[in-house]
């Protein structure tokens, strides 16, 4: 075997036959059914040093009841009663691969049995967190021995479904033919594997008022029981706002969806005047989670309006803290979101205009904009201090640096986080390919295949442990330095509001 081909590991001759197929420098091993088969190949593997990697394919069984016949598992955890647990973490960088190509797929916890596990059994599973079941996966997974390893496998029988069932054949056969789809990305995920450096920019994730708001929102379950309503987003990150879901917390566009009385927490981006009449009409119980950094443009805009001045408010529409900022002032704000519009703006005395600016902004494009206001309107003030939040100039500044030094560049944020978007903007400035994804099961492994130096950073709302998980699941396409390139410290923190304080 060459250097750069990989070990795949089917149990039986059909499976092995779906899985041959699109693969190069592979060598494909039919282990047999069951755990004392499956050691007896994972010692024929481990004889193959030539192999890079290692993969397991093949069919299972559900144990969660929210998968289907033809659903991919991606095992990123396998377990057995004989052995400790396995990671597999760059099982979880297939999903994307699988999905471009029609596959249902999804990375958890895939469980060897030494028998053929009925459905009892396997809802007992099922509540240990348990999602698919096998006869070998757990045990072959021991024929990586330190070397990458992903394991592929495809439902045949739902939770519910009796072993062996006659519906088991034609379940079967969709399992075959799903498998044999799934297959090539097997190819992709080979010539992904690698030595690399992985470049981590700091800071990154949470900022001080995303630390504060997801902190009211906590404060507010445990003291007052859910639920608790929260309107809009209570910062731009869909697995934050999940787990807040899990645990009570709702998540409401407007205010006449919450019931009268009840706990509702402003989000971090902030509200306008009208918002703040309409909850108090409503009799709720209002808690504030707005970044004091937003509210001190709020404040910026009252008190340039109350002067007389036209606001010109840079940032984008439909954001919620423009709509918020906008509605301290509606009849004197006018918005402004890139150097076309700044060159169109018309004033009707440019004598008295003020600029204030979105606080997520990329710095190098909101400087361009506010210079040609300034060439326009010659009197234009802006505001005493910067607009553009800390958080989000240090990590534009980590992330410019760090772009400079690798192949590829991936910012873990959600699509509605806007600083989120300006982080892959500032990189691709750079000349540096760069990708915004959600968590690791985002990646497409054609970014990495020629990457030997990846950067990671995160928007100030998306939490470290998902650039944690990021970084495991890439180190795990082979042997992987890690570094910190930090290019300044944040130690800033908010009070929590007097409502939520213990």
């Amino acid at each position: 075997m060459t250097s750069d081909s990989v070990l795949v590991f089917a149990p039986l001759r059909l499976e092995a036959a779906c899985v041959s197929r699109g693969l190069h420098r592979a060598r494909v091993i039919r282990s047999g059914m069951g755990p004392e088969r499956a050691r007896i190949a994972a010692a024929r593997g481990l004889a193959v040093e030539a192999a890079r990697g290692v993969a397991i394919a093949g069919l299972c069984a559900a144990a969660s009841p929210g998968l289907a016949a033809g659903d991919v598992v991606l095992g990123a955890e396998l377990r057995s009663d004989d052995a400790r647990p396995v990671t597999a973490a760059g099982s979880r960088l297939l999903e994307t691969a699988l999905r471009r190509r029609g596959v249902r797929a999804r990375a958890g916890v895939l469980a060897s049995v030494g028998r053929v596990a009925g459905p009892t059994e396997r809802r007992f599973l099922a509540e240990q967190g348990v999602d698919a079941v096998d006869m070998e996966s757990r045990w072959l997974a021991d024929a990586a021995d330190g070397r990458p390893l992903v394991t592929l496998r495809v439902v045949v029988e739902s939770a519910g479904a009796e072993p062996l069932h006659p519906r088991t054949a034609v379940s079967g056969v969709l399992g075959l033919r799903e498998l044999r789809r799934a297959a090539p990305v097997l190819e992709q995920w080979r010539r992904a594997l690698r030595p690399r450096q992985i470049v981590l920019a700091g800071p990154r994730s949470f900022c001080a008022g995303v630390d504060r708001a997801i902190e009211i929102v906590e404060h507010a379950l445990a003291q007052r029981g859910a639920p608790v309503y929260v309107r809009k987003q209570i910062v731009h990150n869909e697995y934050v706002v999940k787990d807040l879901e899990r645990r009570g917390a709702i998540f409401v566009d407007e205010l006449d969806e919450i019931p009268s009385g009840a706990t509702t927490v402003f989000s971090a981006h902030g509200v306008s005047p009208a918002v703040r009449a309409e909850a108090a009409a409503r009799g709720l119980d209002v808690i504030d989670a707005t970044c004091p950094l937003v509210s001190k443009v709020h404040a910026e805009a009252r008190r340039f309006a109350a002067n007389g001045n036209t606001v010109l408010l840079i940032g984008h529409a439909g954001h919620e803290e423009i709509e918020g900022t906008s509605g301290e002032a509606p009849d004197a704000t006018v918005l402004v979101q890139n150097v076309r519009d700044a060159e169109r703006v018309q004033l009707a005395d440019p004598s008295r205009v003020t600029y204030l600016t979105q606080t997520t902004l990329a710095v190098d494009e909101t400087e361009e904009v506010v210079s040609t206001l300034r060439e326009r309107f010659p009197a234009l003030r802006g505001p005493s201090s910067d607009d553009i939040c800390y958080a989000t100039t240090n990590r534009q500044q980590a992330v410019r640096e760090v772009a400079r030094r690798v192949d590829v560049l991936l910012v873990v944020g959600s699509k509605t986080s806007s600083n989120s978007l300006r982080l892959v903007e500032v990189a691709e400035r750079e000349g540096t390919p760069a990708h915004l994804v959600d968590d690791e099961s985002d990646v497409d492994l054609e970014w990495l295949m020629d990457a030997d130096a990846v950067g990671i950073s995160a928007g100030a709302s998306a939490p470290e442990l998902l650039v944690r998980r990021l970084t495991d699941s890439i180190a795990a396409l082979g042997s992987a330095t890690v570094e910190e390139h930090t290019t300044t410290e944040e130690s800033l923190r908010f009070r929590l509001p007097q409502e939520v304080r213990t």
